[in-house]
């Protein structure tokens, strides 16, 4: 099928397509299967081209073809197995880790693999998630009305289930707003002051009774608004507050009384602090201004010269009583 020229190289050259069809008379479906053969033999002459020239030549692109790269390849992206990087001088002393044989130590903590102790944890801390979800849902409401709690002021039974829960207290929201002289929420340093409860005085003085009433009376727990570092704010009920106000004063009159009695101890206090500031200051300045003005008039008058047991001599001032040292040549 091929054709060779006189006076060339022996390489084989492909003959027009019209040539073979004309001089040979074949069938379209045989200068098919020729074409599809002739396609084949370029391709294996191809292979064994690339095989002969090794796998670093490259493509009508210049590029390396895609193939997959051998073992036997002396490509320096492929080596061995087993075979090892060889270390880098310039990098210094540096070790070499296994990162697939490496374990997770958890920064460096003990790790417990009693794996039983670890489910009984888990059990209790579900546990525990589950109460707290059960306290802050809200109570059912029975088919009974003599059965739910009602509002104390009203009678109905949309009430506020904080309030019950925390303080005690039955009651709905448009009562609570309604009347805030009963049910509004007052703070520990308000308490102290209008109402002379849960004094800071000293624990030998104080009664174990009040201290009891102060732990055991109810309150409500709310995160500080001026810092989240601070202690947390601690809110009572204002009725419940003015009940032990009477029951610790014994009325109200008696608490009023108690109350002006120390507004106007304070007050005193404030005042005799102030005065006892302005006396000391005045008599501060009236001295160093006096001493200071006898310093500038006064002239010392010395006596004779007399000498005490260890030879040296004094002069007095007759006046202001000065002494200096004198030294006789």
């Amino acid at each position: 099928m091929a054709e060779f020229e006189v006076g060339s190289s022996n390489t084989p050259r492909t003959p027009p397509r019209g040539t073979a069809q004309t001089e040979l008379n074949l069938t379209p479906e045989q200068v098919k299967r020729f074409e599809i053969n002739r396609l084949k033999a370029k391709a294996k002459q191809r292979e064994r081209e690339q095989a002969a020239s090794g796998s670093d030549a490259l493509n009508a692109n210049k590029k390396r073809p895609l193939e997959v790269v051998g073992v036997t390849s002396s490509s320096p992206t492929t080596s061995k197995p087993d075979a090892k990087l060889k270390r880098d001088s310039r990098l210094g002393k540096y070790f070499e880790y296994d990162l697939s044989k490496m374990v997770n130590s958890k920064g460096g903590f003990l790790l417990h693999d009693d794996k039983e102790a670890d489910a009984e944890l888990r059990a209790k801390e579900k546990e525990r998630e589950r109460e707290r979800a059960m306290k802050e849902l809200e109570p059912p409401v029975f088919l009974d009305p003599d059965q739910n709690p009602k509002c104390r002021e009203c009678g109905t039974i949309d009430i506020d289930h904080m309030f019950r829960k925390v303080f005690g207290c039955s009651v709905c929201n448009p009562c609570k707003n309604a009347k805030p002289e009963k049910y509004s929420l007052l703070t520990k340093t308000e308490c102290k002051e209008f109402f002379l409860c849960f004094e800071v005085v000293y624990p030998l003085i104080i009664s174990s009774g009040e201290l009891k009433d102060e732990e055991e009376m109810p309150h409500l727990l709310k995160a500080n608004p001026h810092k989240s570092t601070y202690a947390n704010m601690m809110l009572y009920l204002r009725y419940q507050v003015e009940e032990f106000a009477w029951k610790k004063w014994g009325s109200p009159e008696a608490l009023d009384a108690e109350y002006e009695r120390r507004v106007s101890q304070k007050s005193k206090k404030k005042n005799k602090k102030f005065e006892d500031s302005l006396r000391e200051l005045r008599r501060r300045t009236r001295e160093t201004v006096w001493q200071r003005r006898r310093d500038q008039e006064h002239k010392h008058v010395f006596g004779v010269v007399e000498k005490d047991l260890n030879g040296v001599g004094k002069q007095v001032c007759h006046e202001c009583g000065f002494t200096i040292d004198v030294e006789e040549f």
